[in-house]
């Protein structure tokens, strides 16, 4: 489907770039709770975990509203009727909502503990099976989409 038009390829582009980002952010996130969990200096944590918003982990909606342009106008061979293009979709809503519902509030409590001079380290290993929930979700899209069965 590639090269059929100048928009789909750019959204295709923004497809994979919000893609990697997300795993990269993802990845980030299971080294920030691997350094918590092992018990790292105050200063250490606290750049790992700022008290701000993750807007960087909301990529994922990026991956997905692409991902929903490119079945809504590309050919059959990447419409909704294709399996992997469903896997796609399913592992999205999966992943966002253990975002959106676990992952991200976890990370702001672990945040406000750190400002508070706190380093809440038996919070550490959680953290991390809650990224690597997450983690799994993705990959499994990820074969999903390379292999586009």
């Amino acid at each position: 489907m590639i090269a059929t038009s100048v928009a789909y390829d750019l959204v295709f582009v923004i497809h994979l770039a919000a893609a990697l980002v997300t795993i990269a952010v993802f990845v980030a996130l299971h080294v920030a709770g691997s350094t918590l969990a092992r018990g790292a200096d105050h200063a250490t944590l606290a750049k790992r975990f700022p008290p701000r918003r993750n807007w960087a982990a909301r990529a994922i909606h990026l991956v997905a509203l692409s991902g929903i342009y490119m079945a809504a106008t590309g050919g059959k061979d990447v419409s909704f009727s294709r399996p992997w293009v469903g896997v796609g979709l399913l592992c999205y809503l999966l992943v966002a909502g253990h975002l959106e519902a676990r992952t991200l509030p976890f990370e702001r409590r672990i945040a406000s503990l750190v400002a508070a001079g706190e380093t809440p380290r038996e919070m550490g290993k959680r953290f991390v099976a809650s990224v690597d929930v997450a983690l799994a979700l993705i990959a499994v899209a990820l074969i999903a989409m390379v292999t586009q069965f």
